[in-house]
């Protein structure tokens, strides 16, 4: 019976990993979709290429500075264990966090669309998924640093983030913020007073809709397989994800005004936001932490667009930062039993949480994008940028025109 039950964990956590793994499919489309036709390729060899440095970096580095296990370098045989114990089960629990992590660079790729040279970037997502990410990853799911114990002991409870609207999404969204600024926004984007001067409508709403999609059936795996074993698998996680996530489609629909590139953010809104509680809010409150969701999401992009000047391309840190940071501070109201939820919460511990992420994020993406920047030079000229980054870095359009004969 204990071998079955590990072998059964190992094919959960597989599963979940494969679907996570999906997602990035999903975070393809969506920037495909979003921008303009000249950077479609671009946007699709950005994702790849995430991955593949995302996977070395994490598994040589990042993993050993998040959970102490350097399957990487086989500090005293961790590798070997791994291979024999268990049916592999460190490496499945590899693999499916790795795909959390290979998310931060996918969600930062959105808001520096377009504007951002090649090979500098993936110098920086080797480096936030190596010390930045982890870091964070360490102090709220392994312990790290003593800030959980810490919390427990002088706020009554933990930070609660179960499947990461703050470690993965908020920390996402704000090391992409750091990036924007730190690159700035697309040359002809504003005028010399401020004011908007283009607006990029998109490229594709039906691969934006794709993309959309494939990111909210994978977000299933993403949150009931955040329990990591059978036993701890909650039917709740997946109702609560469910909840939330129309929850984000009715309010973008309504407050965005029908229009569809609202409408296909609105469930990744309210997914990004349940995230941290879907494991102890009751549906009702799930409901309502993704209508907030969808709405705030609608709000802060536009807002942000006009009046702070943040050229975030795909709306990255309204979407995953503010969002995520919304659905950690909801986790303190709507996770109490006065509100129908399970408690084993407390309101302090997760604004101090998010506060330690968020800080983390910002200090960490400023650091790693403006050393970036004066090694290699992140922005890609005027000339390459009115070119379109299709043709000045990979030298061939989305869709080439067919030869003339």
């Amino acid at each position: 019976m204990e071998q079955l039950t590990t072998s059964l964990d190992v094919m959960f956590i597989l599963l979940g990993a494969i679907l996570v793994l999906f997602m990035h499919a999903g975070f393809a489309f969506l920037e495909v979709g979003t921008v303009q036709h000249k950077n479609q390729v671009n946007a699709l060899v950005k994702i790849m290429t995430d991955l593949g440095v995302s996977t070395v970096a994490y598994f040589f580095i990042g993993y050993g500075v998040a959970y102490g296990v350097f399957l990487g370098f086989n500090l005293d045989g961790q590798l070997t264990q791994a291979m024999t114990e268990k049916s592999g089960y460190e490496l499945v629990k590899f693999f499916f966090l790795m795909t959390f992590a290979a998310a931060i660079p996918a969600i930062v790729s959105g808001g520096i669309a377009e504007r951002a040279r090649f090979y500098p970037v993936l110098l920086a997502t080797f480096l936030t998924v190596a010390f930045i990410y982890p870091f964070f990853e360490g102090m709220a799911w392994n312990g790290n640093l003593g800030m959980q114990s810490w919390l427990e002991t002088s706020y009554g409870a933990p930070f609660h983030d179960f499947a990461g609207s703050i470690v993965v999404h908020a920390v996402g969204g704000w090391i992409a913020l750091a990036a924007i600024i730190v690159l700035g926004s697309r040359t002809g984007r504003y005028d010399s007073n401020g004011n908007m001067r283009h607006v990029y409508p998109p490229s594709s709403i039906p691969f934006l809709a794709l993309g959309a999609w494939i990111l909210s059936v994978g977000w299933f795996g993403f949150n009931v397989m955040s329990a990591q074993a059978i036993e701890g698998i909650q039917g709740l996680v997946a109702m609560n994800s469910l909840m939330a996530m129309v929850g984000g489609i009715i309010a973008a629909t309504f407050v965005g005004d029908k229009d569809p590139g609202f409408i296909h953010n609105g469930p990744l809104a309210g997914l990004v936001a349940i995230c941290a509680g879907s494991d102890v809010v009751s549906p009702l409150g799930a409901l309502v932490i993704g209508l907030v969701a969808g709405a705030l999401f609608v709000k802060a992009f536009t807002w942000t667009q006009k009046n702070l000047k943040i050229d975030d391309v795909l709306g990255v840190w309204p979407l995953h930062g503010l969002c995520g940071v919304w659905g950690a501070i909801a986790v303190g109201i709507f996770g109490s039993t006065a509100l129908g939820g399970l408690g084993g919460v407390s309101m302090m511990s997760q604004i101090l949480g998010t506060l330690a992420g968020v800080a983390v994020a910002l200090i960490g993406g400023f650091l790693v994008y403006i050393l970036v920047d004066k090694l290699m030079g992140l922005r890609m000229s005027d000339e390459d940028q009115y070119e379109g980054a299709d043709l000045s870095i990979h030298k061939i359009h989305a869709n080439p025109p067919k030869e003339e004969f």
